[in-house]
């Protein structure tokens, strides 16, 4: 195995990462004033991911840095092909970013009402987006000899690659309802697992459908394929879980299927990482795009050593914030009314509904 092979793994590793850690961030986004009853629970259920969300996006940087560095015209081509898409997805990550910030500044029920829905919408447009081009990059696209791309922006709509939108913001819903219910506590979490429970459902159809799919498009190899299998399995246990309150394996099961969904379609696309619906010749591969020796020596090497370094944070932070939330105890005040916020790295932490560690028996 060669240096682009290796780089296309770790481009694969990245954009699995991505969805695995920012997947429930997205779902809790999606879900917190769907699940919450009001302001506090909504506040409590945003509370989940304020210290993660930011860091897990981090991995989307990389990934798309990877491909920029490690496979020019692969980068070229597909970002070139997606210029309005990607401009829909900027406007849906700095809504959602801007909206943690923005959300508690001024005390009015229409002010909180307007951020939250900003939430929603960029927690949904944002995988949704990405899930489109993904799948796009195994079905194809209307790429010439060139490498350059040939089709307008409704091109990007082909079947398999919104079916593969669809079925990563299901995975989301499951995944960061499993989320909440590992998070918070009483009826927000019960609340939490039902929602859960229906989204299973949905994202088993789903990954159903896209195995199937992928299966008629392309063949595919035993990893691939065992990956393929992995999602619904995955999706099952979770839902199992769910409905006997064992959220923390849920988690894990949803984990897994954002990965074995995600995985196998990068497994799918080798060796080709962009193909051509015009002309299978005209595909791209690791080969014919990736960048010159010495540039992936280069990288290899800088990799190794951040890597780790960032992998040991995000596990610390995990680690540290890895308590229940929970929402202010009955007598402590009125529930429903805003509370103070103070000033933290996790942004709208309301004083009294902090992170609370299990009470001994």
């Amino acid at each position: 195995m060669g240096l682009p092979e290796v780089w296309f793994v770790a481009i694969a590793v990245l954009w699995t990462g991505f969805f695995v850690l920012e997947g429930f961030d997205f779902g809790v986004g999606m879900l917190h004033s769907v699940v919450a009853r009001s302001e506090t629970e909504q506040r409590v259920a945003i509370n989940t991911i304020g210290p993660f969300w930011d860091g897990n996006e981090v991995w989307l940087v990389v990934g798309a840095a990877g491909i920029f560095a490690a496979f020019p015209s692969w980068y070229a081509t597909w970002l070139s092909a997606g210029y309005l898409a990607i401009l829909v997805l900027l406007v849906a990550l700095i809504l959602r970013g801007v909206s943690f910030e923005f959300r508690g500044k001024v005390d009015t029920g229409r002010w909180r009402r307007a951020w939250s829905l900003a939430l929603s919408i960029g927690s949904l447009v944002t995988p949704f987006i990405l899930g489109i081009a993904l799948g796009d990059l195994l079905v194809g696209l209307p790429v010439d000899a060139n490498q350059e791309f040939t089709g307008s922006f409704w091109a990007l709509f082909t079947g398999y690659g919104v079916w593969t939108g669809v079925t990563v913001v299901l995975l989301c819903l499951v995944h960061g309802a499993a989320f909440l219910g590992l998070r918070t506590t009483g009826a927000l979490r019960e609340r939490a697992r039902a929602l859960g429970v229906a989204f299973a459902w949905a994202a088993m159809a789903a990954v159903v459908v896209f195995g199937l799919w992928t299966l008629n498009i392309v063949d595919v190899g035993p990893v691939t394929y065992g990956a393929l299998s992995l999602a619904p399995v995955a999706v099952l246990v979770a839902l199992v879980s769910l409905r006997a309150e064992r959220e923390r394996r849920a988690f894990v099961a949803t984990t897994l299927a954002m990965a074995g969904t995600v995985g196998s379609l990068f497994g799918s696309l080798y060796p080709d990482v962009l193909v051509s619906s015009t002309d299978p010749a005209y595909n791209l591969t690791v080969d014919n795009s990736a960048s010159g020796h010495y540039a992936l020596v280069v990288m290899t090497v800088v990799v190794a050593v951040v890597l780790p370094v960032v992998l040991a944070y995000q596990a610390y932070s995990y680690v540290v914030f890895r308590h229940r939330v929970g929402a202010p105890a009955v007598g402590t005040g009125d529930t429903s009314s805003p509370l103070p916020q103070q000033r933290t790295d996790a942004p709208e932490i309301p004083t009294a509904a902090t992170s609370v560690p299990p009470r001994r028996r």
